[in-house]
C-alpha cells in the first residue's frame, strides 16, 4: 500500500483506491478492533478501517484507512458514507464517553448506515452495578431509537486483563467476595464479531451474550495464575471502604475509581456470572478458559 493509499482521508470513493469498501470497522489500532481487522483481512474481506489517523492503521490486504473520529460528526458522517455494515467498537474510558458514542451513533443514522453492530458489556442495563455498564445500555438505546439494525455483542469481563490484575506482591485485592465471573477472551469476541460481520443480515436485532466457558472466582483465578505463570498469587478480598482507599493513590478522577471498584461489586454481585453457549453458537469454537490461555501465552 503507498502512502497515497493511507492517507485515505474521507468521502465515498478515492482517485486512488476507487470506491470505499462498504463494511466500516472502528478501533482497528486497538486490541479487539485489531483482531477483528485481522480476522477479516485473513478471510479476504474488503473493510474500511476508521481511524484517526492513518498513519497508525495495521497495514491489512484489502483494508483502506479512512479519517474520522466518534466525536466529529461532519468528519464522521463523511468517513461513513456509503457504509452498510459498521462496527463499532466502545470508546476508551473517558467521562464523556457517553456523549461520544452518542454522536457517532447519530452520526452514523445520518450517513445512512444500515446495520451497526456495537461491542457492549454483559449485563447492561440502567442500574447494572458495574458503572461503565449503564453507559453500554445507554448507548444501545441511542442505537435502537436511530432505526438502523444492528446487533449487539455483550461481552463479559476480558479474561485477558486477569493476569494485570495482579500487584507487584503478587496479590489480586479487589471487593469481589466469593463472586464468580464467565470471564472472555478478546480473541473469542473478535471472532464472535468476525462472524456477524460475515452475514449481518442474519443477526439483525439480536444481543449476544459473550462469556468464556467456566465461571470463576478470583481466588480460583489466582490459584490458576500461578498455576500457569509459576509465580505465587493470591487474592485478598478487600471491603468496597478499603478499595476505594487503595486505589485513591492513583489519582484518576472519582467516575473512573467508582468504575473500578464496581468492576468487583459486579462480580460479588454476582452479575457477571453464567456461561453462555453464544461463542460457540456464532464461531463453532468453544471458548476458551483461563488455563488454555495461559498455556497458549507461554507457548508464545
Amino acid at each position: 500500500m503507498t502512502d497515497q493509499e493511507r492517507a485515505t482521508g474521507t468521502g465515498a470513493e478515492t482517485e486512488a483506491t476507487g470506491p470505499l469498501p462498504d463494511l466500516a470497522v472502528t478501533g482497528s489500532t486497538g486490541q479487539l478492533g485489531g483482531l477483528v481487522a485481522r480476522i477479516l483481512a485473513d478471510a479476504g474481506r474488503p473493510q474500511r478501517l476508521l481511524v484517526r489517523d492513518a498513519s497508525r492503521a495495521p497495514d491489512l490486504p484489502g483494508a483502506v484507512p479512512v479519517v474520522s473520529a466518534y466525536e466529529d460528526p461532519v468528519l464522521a458522517r463523511s468517513s461513513l458514507a456509503g457504509v452498510k455494515t459498521l462496527l463499532m467498537v466502545s470508546a476508551s474510558e473517558a467521562a464523556d464517553r457517553l456523549q461520544t458514542h452518542f454522536a457517532f451513533v447519530d452520526s452514523a443514522a445520518e450517513a445512512g448506515v444500515g446495520h451497526i453492530v456495537y461491542t457492549s458489556f454483559f449485563g447492561a442495563s440502567a442500574d447494572c452495578t458495574f458503572t461503565l455498564g449503564r453507559d453500554h445500555f445507554a448507548t444501545e438505546e441511542r442505537i435502537k431509537a436511530s432505526e438502523m439494525n444492528y446487533t449487539f455483542l455483550r461481552n463479559d469481563f476480558y479474561l485477558d486483563f486477569l493476569p494485570l490484575l495482579t500487584g507487584e506482591d503478587g496479590v489480586i485485592r479487589g471487593p469481589a467476595g466469593g463472586g464468580v465471573m464467565a470471564a472472555v477472551t478478546r480473541m473469542d469476541i473478535a471472532r464472535c464479531a468476525a462472524a456477524v460481520l460475515a452475514d449481518p443480515a442474519l443477526h439483525v436485532g439480536r444481543t449476544y451474550n459473550l462469556t468464556g466457558p467456566e465461571d470463576i472466582s478470583l481466588q480460583q483465578a489466582a490459584e490458576l495464575l500461578t498455576e500457569g505463570t509459576g509465580r505465587t498469587i493470591s487474592y485478598h478480598e478487600e471491603t468496597v471502604e478499603e478499595a476505594y482507599a487503595s486505589r485513591a493513590s492513583y489519582g484518576g478522577p472519582d467516575w473512573q475509581v467508582d468504575a473500578w471498584v464496581s468492576t468487583y461489586t459486579a462480580i460479588a454481585n454476582g452479575e457477571l456470572a453464567g456461561p453462555t453457549s453464544d461463542v460457540y453458537g456464532l464461531t463453532g469454537r468453544e471458548p476458551q478458559g483461563l488455563a488454555d490461555f495461559l498455556k497458549e501465552a507461554h507457548r508464545l
